[in-house]
């Protein structure tokens, strides 16, 4: 291609750009969640080395307190159908015990019936677009795909004191569906994010009833559950979480 053939295209995409978000401006908005829970696990198994360290289950082999937990998102909507997004969602728990055996964690050895403490630390960062391919009389029905991070510990303090930790990037594939019968204040929302993969698998599913109290704010409560882990040589960890959740939604 010619630099004047060049020059024209990117001129081209540049007028295409500004014109697709001036004619945005008009029906573009923001969006802000917030979200409440309190956290408990069904499973929470590590191993560490994957290979050769000994699986201790933060859940059987130790005892997990229910932990309260918060996520915020914040998105920017243009011409309706298109939505980017980000989140921020923290979480820590936290199990005590003791186990029957020795534990091999990280090459050091905790000994049988000795006193553990283990923390468990998932932190997540994500990027979401999603195009809604139904908007109308109430239904929003939304595909898309995530870019994750996850900052994720595993620690154990007993005699010995090892910590492990990982960030990582991870890309899911996302679903949304939200329907208000006959366009009334209440309502259900499903949030998909998840893909599995040989390596580890991940899934995030919200399911609650929504009041649209007003126009601009939508009060969320229900259930969410989080599922996932990897096993590979250098680590072992699968854990299913359960959130009891309220939220606001706030259009502005």
């Amino acid at each position: 291609m010619s630099p004047a053939l060049r020059t024209a295209a990117l001129m081209s995409l540049l007028v295409a750009g500004d014109a697709f978000v001036l004619a945005g401006e008009a029906s573009a908005g923001v969006e802000v969640e917030v979200e409440a829970s309190i956290v408990a696990a069904s499973r929470n198994d590590t191993r560490i080395p994957g290979d050769t360290g000994t699986r201790i289950s933060l859940v059987d082999d130790l005892s997990t307190a229910a932990a309260p937990a918060f996520r915020l998102r914040l998105g920017y909507r243009v011409h309706e159908r298109h939505l980017i997004s980000a989140l921020y969602a923290p979480l820590q728990v936290t199990a005590r015990g003791s186990v029957s055996g020795n534990v091999e964690f990280m090459g050091a050895t905790y000994p049988a019936r000795t006193p553990l403490l283990a923390i468990y630390r998932f932190n997540s960062y994500r990027l979401t677009y999603r195009y809604s391919i139904v908007w109308q009389d109430g239904l929003d029905v939304a595909v898309g795909f995530t870019a994750k991070i996850r900052d994720a510990e595993t620690s154990l303090y007993g005699v010995e004191a090892r910590r492990k930790t990982n960030i990582g990037f991870v890309p899911l594939l996302n679903a949304h569906v939200a329907w208000r019968p006959g366009q009334g204040a209440f309502g259900v929302v499903l949030d998909v994010d998840a893909l599995a993969a040989p390596q580890g698998r991940a899934a995030d599913v919200l399911l609650a009833g929504t009041w649209s109290f007003r126009e601009d704010l939508e009060l969320r409560a229900g259930y969410r559950t989080v599922e996932g882990g990897a096993d590979n040589d250098e680590v072992y960890s699968f854990a299913w979480l359960h959130y009891g959740t309220i939220g606001l939604k706030m259009s502005l």
